[in-house]
């Protein structure tokens, strides 16, 4: 399975896309950051950060979509910002009917690192040897995109099985 983790940010929002299936070692297909000017106008940078996913999405052609479900922090501005980016990546992926799964900073750090209290180095080096990287990936942000889809790689069978047998109307 082809998974494209997004990390949404408005300044800097991470992409990343690895193959991978089950008893297969997870490969990295794809990296990067697609970034904004803080001084741009809002329009203009969710229009850039579509037009980054969707050109990802061209390319890399995944089988699913895993973004990083925003949290409540103390500065709401950016708070904003990260569900804006983040309702881009699920638009566009549910325009191509890719599914989307949506997972928590602390569901991410787990499946990676075995604890949902991981700091952003230890995701970073997990990522590293999970992917056989020879470089941890910068910014941040891109190595967070990696970690959501190797999340999504891992559990999103099981949960696709558990929606399965809740049938229609299940959980979601």
């Amino acid at each position: 399975m082809r998974v494209l983790g997004v990390d949404p940010g408005l300044t800097r929002c991470g992409v990343g896309v690895v193959d991978g299936g089950v008893g297969t070692r997870a490969t990295l297909v794809e990296v990067g950051v697609l970034r904004t000017s803080a001084g741009a106008d809002v329009a203009d940078r969710l229009r850039a950060i579509a037009d980054g996913i969707d050109a990802w999405l061209d390319r890399t052609r995944p089988q699913a979509v895993a973004v990083e479900r925003v949290f409540s922090q103390a500065n709401v501005r950016t708070v904003m910002g990260t569900a804006q980016a983040g309702a881009v990546a699920i638009m566009l992926a549910a325009r191509r009917d890719l599914p989307v799964v949506l997972y928590t900073p602390s569901e991410v750090k787990a499946a990676v690192t075995g604890s949902g209290r991981a700091d952003k180095a230890q995701v970073g080096f997990m990522i590293t040897k999970l992917l056989g990287l020879a470089e941890v990936p910068r910014p941040a942000d891109s190595a967070d995109a990696l970690a959501l889809a190797l999340c999504h790689l891992w559990r999103g069978p099981a949960l696709a099985r558990m929606r399965a047998a809740a049938g229609p109307g299940g959980t979601r």
